[in-house]
């Protein structure tokens, strides 16, 4: 028994089906069990739930000003905000107790904007993203405005493109509908009679060109005895 060397025992096996039964996972239902049997349990919407959490935020108690980080641990209560949703999904109320003074501060979540709102007992600390966030969205809005304001006016200018290519085309439409009413052989009549008229035009020019040759000279030629003649039986008439 005090010898040099110690001899241990070895340990038991331990069988599957006894870790089986100490971590159950499913149970057992008999062939016999009828479902309907058992109670249904009624959800009430003002149900307090005990909830382990962590701070979604920093804040700072307005009681005594204590001042509480983002990841801080706190036991929780947890309800459902009646009638407050934001498209379908459901807006979840907290009640923590400050760990100073153990005043009751709450706050719910804001599914729109994927973050939390304070309500009561506390007030959120400044946080640069959210002003830096808070810009970017003034940013894209504002984006957003002058791209919805280049949109209004570049389809303002293709619906006046459309309209000139629609007038031009009705225009070709009334063109082509008055050719195709149109017989080339009352183009061609018209057209002939069109040359006639502009042949009998030209006899007549001519005739009066001619006319007014003739009359030209037919008439004596003016010259300076006219003009003597002319003063010479002036001065008799006087005398």
């Amino acid at each position: 028994s005090g010898g040099k060397y110690r001899f241990f025992s070895p340990p038991l096996p331990v069988h599957e089906n006894e870790m089986g039964e100490r971590k159950v996972q499913n149970r057992y239902f008999p062939p016999d069990f009828d479902p309907s049997l058992v109670p249904k349990r009624r959800w009430d919407p003002l149900k307090q739930v005990e909830v382990r959490m962590m701070l979604p935020f920093s804040m700072q108690c307005l009681k005594c000003g204590e001042f509480m980080y983002r990841g801080k641990k706190f036991n929780s209560r947890k309800e459902d905000a009646l009638n407050e949703d934001y498209l379908g999904v459901r807006i979840y109320r907290f009640y923590i107790k400050c760990s100073v003074c153990s005043n009751e501060i709450a706050f719910k979540t804001d599914p729109k904007n994927q973050d939390y709102v304070c309500e009561s007992g506390a007030s959120r600390n400044y946080e640069t993203w959210r002003q830096q966030g808070a810009k970017e969205a003034e940013v894209e809005d504002a984006r957003k405005d002058e791209d919805a304001m280049a949109a209004l006016e570049s389809r303002a200018l293709e619906s006046k493109i459309e309209m000139d290519i629609l007038d031009a085309l009705d225009e070709i439409k009334a063109h082509n509908q008055r050719n195709a009413r149109v017989d080339p052989a009352d183009v061609l009549l018209n057209r002939k009679k069109e040359d006639a008229l502009d042949h009998d035009d030209q006899r007549e020019l001519d005739a009066f060109i001619n006319t007014r040759r003739r009359n030209n000279n037919n008439k004596r030629p003016y010259t300076d005895d006219d003009d003597d003649d002319d003063g010479g039986g002036g001065g008799g008439g006087g005398g």
